[in-house]
């Protein structure tokens, strides 16, 4: 029988027979203590976990989905995709080490950075957000330890040829840490490009519902996943046996979601693009778009997520435009069933080297509406900015 499909390989783990008359997914087990048949028993890890704290039935269940959908030999999940991103650098690195990433690093994680490691001898060096392979390379240090990656990153959605710079880094061990939220593990498998650990926040498409906070860290080599065990275990890391079941239910339909998403983003960006009031559309999956080549390369896929520049205008008319939409949330977040749309330029002021756009900045996330719909509020929205 040839190998199953991530569609129905993600069902199939729900349905494999074997274990006696059960539900479909595994009961909500919470609980801090576990109790033992003998004191032999206590300390015997081979027999399920010992504490609370180590996960019952839905975050095993979890763990090992992701792990298949990633590619890799464990996962570990954490109550926040912030915290799956912060939890390798925390695990990766020593004091004296540097770690190199993107200047369009999303803000909570150069935050991070830039206050929590920096405190304890941990610096960090942003590269151009436009910066090649070849050019990052080149900007690695002597002290340089592990290397971000955001493709694409935020707001601005550039793109980078990851599985050339992942072998760059390996070769010269250096540990590579992606954040792939944006492929959620579908339409891109950073593991299988030679990354060391891949991250995604679960609230986002995982999830799918906009009503979990949770993040999966997944690994494949033997001293990575080493490492971030010992941090998960020392840092006291858990997640809820609620949210664990609720990202596991959200699993199931991961791939229809993301597919029929992706077909309206592309939609409602084709049309964008031919808008007198947009400057450019950033989406890598939009032909034209100055990441399409990679992207069409590499993924197989892509989020409904993409950023808007608009032709002139300033922050009073950016605000105008999304008070006169109705179909659209005002929210941050993305990767859930419902569409959002924020006004994003203030967080150019964070970067070094701050992009210069045309107009203000908007991020979109396309929900499971009917495009049409989403296009027609858009369009009476834009006729407001016409005649503002």
């Amino acid at each position: 029988m040839a190998p199953l499909s991530e569609r129905t390989r993600l069902i199939a783990t729900a349905t494999r027979r074997g274990g006696g008359r059960r539900p479909v997914n595994p009961p909500i087990e919470r609980a801090s203590t576990l109790l033992s048949d003998s004191v032999g028993d206590m300390r015997d890890g081979s027999l399920g976990p010992l504490y609370g704290i180590e996960g019952t039935a839905s975050q095993a269940a979890l763990r090992r989905a992701i792990a298949d959908l990633e590619g890799a030999t464990d996962c570990w999940l954490a109550p926040s995709g912030l915290m799956a991103v912060t939890l390798p650098l925390l695990a990766l690195t020593r004091p004296g080490d540097e770690i190199l990433t993107t200047d369009a690093v999303y803000g909570p994680v150069r935050r991070f950075l830039n206050r929590h490691l920096a405190a304890r001898g941990i610096s960090t060096r942003f590269h151009p957000a436009k910066a090649s392979a070849a050019e990052i390379v080149a900007a690695i240090g002597e002290r340089t330890r592990l290397i971000l990656i955001e493709s694409p990153s935020s707001l601005t959605f550039e793109m980078i040829d990851v599985p050339a710079l992942a072998a760059e880094a390996r070769a010269r061990g250096i540990v590579t840490v992606m954040d792939n939220t944006w492929a959620a593990g579908l339409g891109f498998k950073p593991l299988a490009h030679a990354v060391d650990v891949s991250v995604q926040a679960l609230t986002k498409y995982v999830g799918g519902h906009s009503d979990l906070m949770l993040g999966a860290v997944s690994a494949v080599r033997p001293e990575v996943c080493r490492a971030l065990a010992e941090a998960v275990e020392d840092i006291g890391v858990c997640v809820s046996p609620d949210d664990a079941w609720l990202a596991l239910r959200g699993l199931r339909t991961l791939p229809l979601r993301y597919a029929e998403q992706a077909r309206s983003a592309l939609e409602v960006a084709g049309w964008l693009a031919a808008r007198p009031e947009v400057s450019r559309v950033l989406y890598p999956a939009l032909p034209g778009d100055p990441n399409h080549a990679i992207w069409s390369r590499d993924h197989v896929g892509a989020a409904s997520l993409f950023g808007v520049v608009m032709n002139g205008g300033d922050a009073a008319s950016a605000h105008a435009l999304l008070d006169r939409l109705t179909l659209f949330g005002l929210g941050y977040s993305w990767g859930g069933f419902e569409s959002l749309i924020t006004y994003e330029t203030p967080q150019m002021a964070w970067r070094t080297s701050p992009p210069r756009l045309e107009g203000p900045l908007l991020r979109l996330h396309i929900g499971l509406e009917d495009p049409a719909e989403l296009i027609a509020d858009l369009d009476a929205a834009l006729d407001g900015w016409r005649s503002a």
